[in-house]
């Protein structure tokens, strides 16, 4: 800190009178005119903080004191004061007071500030004395008086220079008969500030003169703190000794004190020039008088009693209010200072004051730190690093060294405001804010954070701390040292999945640190923070020394992986593979690689791992797939998302989906999908959302599978690259294609595939996706090689199951355009005789396909049981495109109801959005029928005439759908005669004379009615 006074030499050879070499002279100090005060000004919102009067708010007692001891010294009686405080309690704004209100008086003021920077030059703060008095000859010290820093006495020597070199003696005499001699012409007041850390040369000086001037007019105002860490305890002793010595505590303000200082500023003169800003902490003259009437005696404070209480203070002229200023600075006046500053008026009334880091509050907590001294900027550190941990013995132990020194400097911060007990736990202890903690931290070098953070992970272990307390520090100190990973524990997921896992140990990790770091991450995804398990994982690694454990780490990363991006865990689990391949069998890791192969698809890579049998990849595929819809629906009702059970509750979606019931899939999926949601788990949304969109597709709902594979393909983190992606991709590209968006379809299909995509089950789904894009814009060359390959694959992994994939059908198609009526005859005969052409839908594929190679004369029939069988597993779409089918084959027999099946094949298909099919079905027919022909909702026709009553329109909607008068009565539960007169108002309302002309677009009863 540099000296207040100045510091220039007077003649050469280190000062003296330029008569008299060796002699420094005591110079008179300019002084301020009387009534002048000393202030810290702060401007913040039109408001002006005279720092001074905020400092001295509740020191009347100190300044009582001050003056009674300058009136006793006044008599001719020598007066020492000693002024303790906390680092920013006003010490030095006390000194300022007593030098000035003493030169008010007509005294001769000597000053000096001691710094710790200057505690090596012997007689510094002397020297500083030195300037401040006219005519004082000091004689030179001698070089062994020269020789540094003496904190005390050596054994035997006395304390008030007995035994001391005969020079210095000298010199201490003549010091102390100059101030005599001084002291007759008026009182002699000298003022040191920070005295703890003088050097104990001057030390010397004053401990000499406190015992051989006491009759004379000389009063000694020291200021320090009671928590130094080098004040010379032979000095402090030697005062206490003397009978003309008064102590005086200076302590933090109360609430009440903090409300008295809000409501003392004053507004400013006038708005400050733009772009200036004063800190609270920079000097500057106000000339207002400071307060002295009505002095508390000597030794006393002023009672708390006398002032208003505390609860109901209105802000302060739109000051936040003051017992939220005076919870956040504990009462210190610099750190309120500082506080004000930084939200005063700019908080507005009434509103708590949010400091910010790197603030006012910030920067002034740090300077509190480091004046208070090492040992307490550690405690500090220390204190900030163990966050909700710390209480006084950890941070005594986390110190280590002196346990003395750590819990003086634990007071030192308490009774600086700084730090507090913490609320709810009597022995721990935290900071007043959190902006303080972070100030402390930032003050921090990373590696003395990182160090102090496994050091507290290790007392924290010993302690029995939950595993993810231990963890937190672990994860920090890494960071701190690893400019690869964010800063901090919630720091969480990062671009760790595209390391290398094969990466070597790290040699300064310790292994015990693997255990703690593994069960913290098995906690974390329970509790909502995978994100951050998955960095506890990565740290695990690093730390692992053993192979073995190391790879089940890295199973484990590849598992988390994939709730967050499919992608990194398919390169994950690529390296693993590769690992796995040659390193010692473990039976337990092939389990768990092979399951995780399945569940990413990957059948073939699995089957590698475990071959054939009722293990195998295979068995677990038909058994997904035959897994009865009541024992899935179980799985799913029991069981919560999470990384052991996501890949169970999509198989058992995709069973659901490939079930008689898919509308229960739809039910199910759209319930983890909001799961995954709220589970932040952007790998699963796409997951889920895409087994959604394949349930809405397989009923028929393209609008709805195309707005969810979409919201899948988007909530991907990595879009390319991977095989997954085209789970989604497929969907989007079969919804645009039956759609009529051809174009979109074609920018999909026409993307350049990942390399890994043929080893994965989402392969074949892209290649029939593709394929029938194909097939719809007449390509049946590319369509049929598509379709085989996808046979190929699923015929390779041995799950060609037509349940799943009925790629036989598709080429059957393909070829049926080629004019290959018998190729396709035979894949059509070899799905029917599949187990799977039992279930409605695939049986309902083969059956159209059958029928349309077959011998025409059974087509009809065929194509009928085709409708039936699609109609029962709810696909709208397959269902539309075998009526009409069937009514083409109907008009070939010249069946009257060919007209009107066709018709409710293209009303169907237009109310599922399949424009592709509609306009195969009827090229001519308009998607949207003339306004004058349509009912209005409601019942109302469209030119506004009489309305369908409700049964009207039920009755017109099933007659619409090609349902006879009998079954429509069967089905409304109404006569025969009846529906004819329903019909009959019908007619006459919308202006039509036969069944025939029904509109197409009337609301069905039933969506998948036929």
């Amino acid at each position: 800190m540099p000296s207040r006074g100045p510091s220039r030499k007077a003649g050469s050879g280190g000062g003296g009178h330029p008569g008299r070499p060796g002699v420094f002279l005591l110079r008179p100090r300019s002084t301020t005119p009387v009534g002048a005060a000393s202030t810290l000004a702060g401007v913040r919102g039109g408001v002006s903080m005279t720092g001074a009067r905020m400092t001295l708010v509740g020191r009347d007692a100190a300044l009582g004191a001050l003056d009674t001891a300058l009136a006793e010294c006044a008599e001719g009686g020598a007066r020492i004061v000693l002024a303790e405080g906390a680092t920013g309690c006003g010490k030095s704004a006390l000194a300022d007071a007593a030098a000035e209100r003493a030169r008010a008086a007509g005294a001769l003021v000597l000053t000096a500030v001691a710094c710790p920077e200057e505690r090596h030059l012997a007689l510094g703060v002397l020297r500083q004395l030195a300037h401040g008095g006219a005519g004082f000859a000091l004689p030179a010290p001698t070089p062994v008086s020269m020789q540094g820093p003496r904190p005390g006495p050596a054994p035997g020597q006395a304390a008030d220079g007995a035994g001391s070199p005969p020079a210095r003696v000298e010199a201490m005499q003549a010091f102390c008969a100059r101030l005599r001699e001084l002291s007759a012409e008026r009182p002699v007041v000298l003022v040191v500030d920070d005295v703890q850390h003088a050097d104990g040369a001057s030390l010397q000086y004053l401990r000499y003169l406190a015992r051989h001037a006491r009759t004379a007019a000389v009063l000694t105002v020291l200021t320090g703190t009671p928590h130094a860490e080098d004040l010379d305890p032979v000095f402090t002793t030697e005062l206490m000794r003397q009978p003309h010595f008064t102590r005086i505590r200076l302590d933090r303000l109360t609430p009440t004190e903090v409300a008295t200082a809000l409501a003392a500023l004053r507004p400013a003169d006038g708005p400050p020039p733009p772009g200036t800003r004063v800190p609270p902490w920079e000097p500057a003259r106000t000339g207002a008088p400071l307060p002295h009437d009505g002095l508390a005696p000597s030794g006393e404070t002023t009672p708390a009693d006398a002032l208003a209480p505390v609860d109901g203070f209105p802000p302060a002229d739109g000051f936040p209010p003051a017992d939220e200023l005076h919870r956040i600075s504990g009462g210190n006046p610099l750190l309120l200072r500082a506080l004000v500053e930084e939200t005063g008026a700019g908080a507005g009334a009434g509103q708590a004051p949010a400091p910010e880091a790197g603030g006012p509050y910030a920067q002034a907590v740090a300077t509190c730190l480091h004046r208070t001294g090492p040992t307490a900027l550690a405690a500090a550190r220390t204190t900030a690093v163990l966050g909700e941990q710390a209480t006084p013995d950890r941070v005594v132990r986390l110190l280590g060294g002196s346990a003395t020194g750590a819990r003086r400097a634990l007071a030192a911060l308490e009774a600086a405001g700084i730090v507090a007990a913490a609320p709810g736990r009597p022995e721990g202890v935290r900071f007043r804010h959190a902006a303080a903690r972070a100030a402390v931290l930032e003050d921090t070098a990373p590696g003395v954070r990182a160090d102090l953070h496994r050091r507290a992970a290790r007392l924290l272990r010993e302690d029995g701390a939950p595993a993810t307390t231990v963890a937190e520090h672990l994860s920090a100190a890494a960071a701190d040292l690893d400019t690869g990973f964010d800063t901090g524990f919630d720091a969480g997921f990062d671009a760790g999945f595209d390391g290398d896992p094969q990466a070597d140990p790290d040699p300064a990790s310790d292994p015990a640190d693997v255990e703690v770091l593994l069960e913290a991450a098995e906690e974390l995804p329970a509790r909502g923070d995978a994100r951050v398990a998955t960095r506890l994982l990565e740290l695990a690694l690093r730390a692992a020394a053993d192979a073995d454990t190391r790879h089940g780490i890295r199973l484990r990363l590849a598992q988390v992986a994939s709730r967050f991006d499919p992608a990194a865990a398919e390169r994950r689990l690529t390296a693993l593979l590769g690992a796995h391949r040659s390193a010692a069998p473990n039976t337990e890791h092939t389990r768990l690689l092979a399951g995780l192969l399945y569940a990413q698809g990957r059948i073939g890579e699995a089957a590698e791992l475990v071959p054939g049998g009722a293990a195998g990849p295979a068995a677990a595929f038909d058994t997904e797939l035959d897994t009865p819809g009541a024992v899935s629906e179980r799985l799913l009702q029991g069981s919560r998302l999470a990384e052991a059970t996501a890949a169970p509750l999509a198989q058992a979606v995709r069973s659901l989906t490939a079930s008689d019931q898919p509308d229960r899939a739809v039910r199910w999926s759209r319930k983890l999908l909001d799961e995954a949601g709220a589970a932040d788990a952007p790998g699963w949304v796409s997951l889920f959302g895409t087994l959604h969109a394949e349930a809405l597709l397989r009923l028929g709902d393209l609008a709805g599978a195309h707005a969810h594979a979409t919201a899948a393909l988007q909530a991907l983190p990595d879009r390319s690259g991977s095989a997954f992606h085209c789970a989604p991709t497929s969907v989007l590209i079969r919804a645009c294609s039956a759609m009529g968006r051809f174009t979109e379809a074609s920018r999909l299909a026409d993307r350049q595939l990942p390399p890994r995509l043929p080893a994965s089950l989402h392969g074949p789904a892209y290649l029939r996706a593709r394929g029938l894009h194909r097939l719809a814009v007449n390509q049946p060359h590319a369509a049929l090689a598509d379709f085989l390959e996808a046979g190929r694959l699923l015929a390779d992994w041995g799950i060609d199951r037509p349940a799943h994939l009925p790629w036989r059908t598709d080429a059957a198609g393909a070829l049926l355009l080629l004019g290959e009526a018998r190729q396709a005859e035979q894949l059509v005969l070899d799905q029917l005789a599949h187990p799977d052409a039992r279930r409605p839908w695939a049986r309902g594929l083969s059956l159209r396909l059958r029928a349309l190679t077959g011998d025409p004369r059974r087509r009809s029939a065929l194509l009928g049981q085709a409708v039936e069988e699609l109609h029962r597993s709810g696909d709208r779409v397959e269902t539309a495109r075998a009526m009409a089918d069937l009514g083409r084959a109907l008009q070939c027999e010249g069946s009257p109801k060919g007209n009107t099946m066709i018709r409710n094949a293209w009303n169907l298909a237009k109310d599922s959005e399949a424009v592709a099919l509609c306009r195969e079905i009827l090229p001519d027919a308009p998607l949207t029928p003339p306004v004058r022909d349509r009912a209005q909702p409601g019942g109302h026709t469209a030119d506004g005439g009489a309305k369908l009553s409700g049964s009207e329109q039920r009755v017109a909607t099933l007659a619409a759908q090609g349902l006879t008068n009998r079954e429509i009565s069967a089905k409304l539960f109404l006569t025969v005669s009846t529906v004819e007169q329903h019909l009959t108002r019908v007619y006459r309302k919308l202006q039509i004379s036969s069944r025939g002309d029904l509109p197409m677009d009337l609301t069905p009863v039933g969506r998948t009615a036929v």
